[in-house]
């Protein structure tokens, strides 16, 4: 009995090694996809669609370049864009050594049968917590996340891809946020017909969703450092 037993946990420490390497070997093909863009410049449009409030459409700049610098630009109009969410680029997650992967099985979603990767950051400063990726095993696109943060609640992200999938860069990305952790920015008008208080409580309580639809990406032509600096960085 104990033979048995002492054979079951051996197949059972190859077998979770077996899966380990699965996972990262899957994961190297992704990244290795997302290694061709060093950099890009694309032009997009965002859409903010949060309840009770009025802001209009605007166009947008997006840069990136390797391994993690990304910024957006909005060109004009109010920008509610969550801490941390958005500008979680996906090539800055695949860093070697900077996070474990564990296998979560099968995920169906639009009609599709995706593999999920649960990634768990090695920095214990890291304000990600989980990162749970659900890709086409297929195409190896990464066609949603989800990510858990400590100091902004969990963010869900969907991409759609077109003509740039051969590069791993969408055409669509959808991302869906808790209101209740952000301020408002002044000047945005509420429109609702209950009194103010119950309104702005459903404005904090409620989902939100940015759009950004990519029109056009530069890609591989180089991106200055400066690009990348806040407005007031000298």
């Amino acid at each position: 009995m104990k033979l048995r037993l002492l054979i079951g946990m051996v197949i059972m420490i190859f077998a979770t090694n077996a899966v380990a390497q699965d996972v990262n070997d899957f994961l190297n093909n992704v990244r290795t996809k997302l290694n061709t863009v060093k950099d890009y410049k694309a032009d997009g449009t965002m859409k903010l669609d949060v309840p009770f409030l009025q802001v209009p459409d605007s166009k947008i700049d997006i840069y990136y370049k390797q391994p993690d610098k990304f910024r957006i630009r909005q060109q004009k109009g109010v920008s509610l864009v969550p801490k941390g969410g958005i500008s979680i680029n996906m090539g800055s997650l695949f860093k070697s050594g900077q996070y474990a992967a564990v296998d979560a099985g099968q995920s169906s979603f639009e009609s599709k049968v995706l593999r999920a990767v649960k990634l768990l950051p090695l920095d214990e400063n890291s304000d990600v917590v989980l990162t749970t990726l659900f890709i086409d095993p297929g195409s190896y696109l990464i066609r949603k996340a989800t990510i858990t943060t400590k100091e902004n609640g969990t963010y869900q992200v969907q991409f759609n891809y077109g003509k740039y999938s051969n590069w791993g860069l969408p055409d669509e990305v959808l991302f869906t946020f808790n209101t209740k952790d952000y301020k408002v920015p002044k000047g945005v008008t509420f429109d609702y017909d209950e009194d103010e208080k119950t309104g702005i409580d459903k404005v904090k309580n409620g989902k939100g969703t940015v759009k950004i639809t990519y029109s056009s990406y530069t890609i591989n032509k180089g991106i200055p450092d400066d690009v990348f600096k806040k407005p007031d960085s000298k």
